[in-house]
Formats: C-alpha cells, sequence, structure tokens
C-alpha cells in the first residue's frame, strides 16, 4: 500500500511545487513506485514535468468530482517510475461546486473525496506525492485528510515561520476530527544561499522549533533548480550532477529511511 505524503505550506514560493516534483522523481530513482497528484490550480507540477493541457484528456478536478475514474487521470511519465495526475484551472471551481453538492446531498463529504479516490489506486504505487496549492482551503484539506504524512518546506529566509501555527493548528483540527493517523513527516529547508548569515540563522531558529522533525537534507538556492521546470524535467533529468539532485536525492533516501524500507 502506498504512502501517501503532501507538500503544504500556505506560504507561496517556498519550494513546495520543486520539492513535489524532485522529491517524486528521486524516489522514482530509488526503485519506487511514484504517483505525484497535481492539486493545485497554477498546475506548476503538471508542466513541470512538461505536460500542458492538450497533452491528457482528465485531470484532478475530475478525478475528485466523481467526473472520471482515477486510473484513467494517471499518465505514466517518461521518468522512471513516475506518474502523474495533471491539473488544470478547472481547479479552482471545486469549492463552489462542492458546497452545492453539500447542499443538495447531506451525506456529501466534501473533504473526504481525495481519499475515497485514491483507496482505488494506493495498491499500485509506493509513494503517492500531492503537490498542495499555497492555501488551507479545500484543496489541501482533502489532501490532509488523504495523507499519512506531510512534509513542511520552509524557506531559509527572514519570516519563515510566518504562517506555521495557523498551518499547525490546521494540521491538528485534522488529526482531531478527521484523519487521526496524519503525521508530520518532516520540515525541509530550501532555498539556502550558503553565503548569507540569515540562511544559517533561519535553520538554527527552525531546529530549534521542530527539532528531530526537521530533515538533514538542506536544499540549496540554484540557477539550474529554477531552470529545470522550464525544460519540463525533474533537476535529475535536466542536471544530473547539479548539487540540488543530490540533495533531493538524499531526501529521497531519508524519506525511504524513516519509513523503515
Amino acid at each position: 500500500m502506498a504512502k501517501v505524503i503532501s507538500l503544504v505550506n500556505q506560504k507561496g514560493g517556498v519550494g513546495k511545487t520543486t520539492t513535489s516534483i524532485n522529491l517524486a522523481a528521486a524516489l522514482g530513482k530509488e526503485g519506487k513506485s511514484v504517483l505525484l497528484i497535481d492539486l493545485d490550480p497554477q498546475s506548476n507540477a503538471t508542466t513541470g514535468l512538461g505536460y500542458n493541457s492538450n497533452d491528457f484528456e482528465h485531470d484532478v478536478y475530475e478525478v475528485i468530482t466523481g467526473k472520471c475514474n482515477i486510473e484513467s487521470a494517471i499518465i505514466k511519465t517518461k521518468y522512471e517510475n513516475l506518474a502523474l495526475i495533471p491539473s488544470t484551472l478547472n481547479l479552482a471551481g471545486v469549492d463552489v461546486e462542492f458546497v452545492k453538492k453539500m447542499l443538495d446531498d447531506q451525506t456529501f463529504h466534501q473533504n473526504e473525496q481525495l481519499k475515497i479516490a485514491i483507496q482505488e489506486i494506493r495498491h499500485i504505487f509506493d509513494y503517492i506525492i500531492i503537490d498542495c496549492q499555497p492555501s488551507l482551503g479545500l484543496g489541501t484539506m482533502n489532501a490532509l485528510v488523504a495523507s499519512d504524512s506531510v512534509i513542511i518546506p520552509v524557506q531559509c529566509e527572514f519570516f519563515a515561520l510566518e504562517g506555521i501555527t495557523q498551518l499547525l493548528n490546521s494540521i491538528i483540527m485534522v488529526q482531531s476530527s478527521m484523519n487521526p493517523n496524519l503525521r508530520i513527516e518532516g520540515v525541509l529547508l530550501t532555498m539556502l544561499d550558503g553565503r548569507t548569515n540569515i540562511g544559517l540563522e533561519v535553520i538554527e531558529e527552525i531546529r530549534k522549533y521542530f527539532k528531530d522533525k526537521v530533515f538533514n537534507t538542506i536544499i540549496p538556492r540554484l540557477v539550474r533548480l529554477v531552470e529545470a521546470p522550464s525544460h519540463g524535467k525533474p533537476i535529475n533529468e535536466y542536471d544530473p550532477t547539479s548539487r540540488a539532485t543530490e540533495a533531493y536525492h538524499n531526501l529521497a533516501k531519508e524519506v525511504i529511511l524513516r519509513d523503515g524500507n
């Protein structure tokens, strides 16, 4: 059965989608069968793997609204052991659609639709990685309810902890009422610029706050890492010798090690 991990931070620009793509690709290189679910209407994880809306028939919006079977939305990518459920701008309308369904059907649970869909395919994969949008809205709540654990990317910059308390409160709420088994997989430090002192100060602050929940791996701020999505490739394909490639493979090994696999 697949382990389901969501990448969550309501703050934008922290390396969430970059990590979703590159962790998924690195797990694939480690021999794990991986599904990446793009749960952001901006579709950056989809385009970051080289796909646009003309390349597929079904998307994650259709999956969670019951318009198609989840298996029919899965794309087998050209990257090793990596599959994708893409996203489109249609996903932005799911909140309104779910409110209407709740009014029409008292038994409809708007936060459980992704979980229900994923149950059908958990036996196919080792890992399911969910890239969430930068908000704590309905899509992210669906991801938290569907997940076994959460990775929180935190940028190594001033105000890094801004909004984290709100995110942790949301996780606690989901644990208490909808998904008692949800846990924090780890906090990932991203976009470290080793030339500045502020990055090192933030690392110390985050490690003091989250203690052993912080991954040993730190993702560096590199131009090649920013370039890779525009070429529709994960960093391990775009630049196999990059320090970022090494970092994401180290992260994948940490995730696997924490599972005892």
